[in-house]
């Protein structure tokens, strides 16, 4: 009985000062196998008969007692811990937030989107194309033969005798044709690559915007009837449209087309050096020979199109000075556009 006694009292003293991170060493201490109520068990051989009922059921009251103790501070602790958790998860109201940073459209992809709005209104599909060409769909079904001059005007990067990076939009074109027969009314929007030195209106990497339509009876009138709607919802309703005979291999007549100056509505300014027109690009009737490549009868069909560079839009709308500026990341110029 006396050592039931002083083994009540030890774990009396230990558990006062008990911290959590010794609660398993205690427990151990007191309930292992080889712990001080098993020693007790191991003495209840060593006491006469008539008394060991007895102590066995002390021994067995006090490791009860042991075991409920442990399991109260082991609630207690949980409960301190959870209670902690909680205390260092809670939020303060009065600490000021911080600002979440959100992603939005580049200005190029924001004037293509604004681009597509408009001809899907107008009636047009959108189409696309593989931005590595073969020779002959770049060049020779676009009434360009090898050798021929107009091929200088586009200085290719070439990945072998045969392929290339696309100088321009205009291959979609003869693919779209060759799977899809009149009436045809589409565009064609895509990265094009051209061996340019960089400055503030060139870059070897650019976007243009093709349009086609192949239907009975297509004049020239429908054309320039297009490009003013599309000119006048894109840059404002007063912006006027002028053609300029020029030369296209594949179309025939071709036309270099114009748009008022946005910026001084055509009373002559340092961006249009005083002419009162910005240049766009190039324009026309398809061409018979590319109609017949395709096996369109240009006889029963005609057919417009129009090549147009999305940077030049996007310059001339935005008043921005240096086509460079679409592919340096500069938060600063970008973020005027969110």
């Amino acid at each position: 009985m006396k050592e039931i006694e002083e083994v009540r009292i030890e774990f009396e003293e230990k558990i006062k000062k008990l911290k959590p991170e010794d609660l398993k060493k205690l427990e151990t201490y007191f309930l292992g196998r080889k712990g001080k109520v098993a020693y007790l068990f191991e003495l209840l051989r060593n006491i006469p008969a008539k008394e060991k009922r007895e102590t066995g059921q002390q021994i067995n009251e006090l490791k009860e007692y042991i075991e409920n103790r442990i399991l109260q501070y082991k609630q207690l602790f949980e409960e301190e811990e959870q209670q902690e958790k909680l205390l260092k998860e809670s939020i303060d109201i009065t600490v000021p937030g911080l600002k979440s940073e959100f992603g939005y459209l580049h200005i190029l992809s924001m004037v293509i989107k604004e681009i597509e709005e408009i001809f899907l209104s107008m009636g047009f599909d959108i189409m696309t194309g593989p931005e590595i060409e073969s020779d002959y769909y770049n060049f020779e079904a676009l009434n360009i033969p090898e050798f021929h001059p107009a091929r200088d005007l586009q200085d290719t990067f070439y990945l072998s005798q045969k392929l290339l990076l696309r100088t321009q939009t205009s291959p979609i074109q003869v693919r779209t044709m060759e799977v899809q027969k009149p009436p045809i009314r589409i565009i064609a929007i895509g990265k094009c690559y051209r061996r340019d030195a960089s400055d503030s209106s060139h870059s070897p990497i650019f976007h243009q915007i093709e349009g086609l339509v192949v239907d009975k009876n297509v004049s020239f009138a429908n054309l320039k009837g297009t490009l003013l709607e599309f000119t006048r919802q894109m840059f404002g309703k007063d912006t006027k449209v002028r053609f300029s005979p020029s030369y296209f291999p594949f179309v025939e007549p071709g036309a270099e087309t114009a748009i008022s100056c946005v910026i001084c509505k055509g009373k002559g300014c340092r961006v249009c050096k005083q002419s009162g027109w910005l240049e766009m690009g190039g324009s026309g009737m398809v061409h018979p020979n590319v109609l017949k490549n395709v096996d369109i009868d240009p006889e029963k069909f005609q057919g417009f199109a129009f090549g147009w560079g999305i940077e030049r839009i996007a310059m001339i709308k935005y008043s921005i000075p240096d086509i460079r500026m679409f592919l340096q990341n500069d938060l600063r110029f970008l973020e005027q556009f969110k």
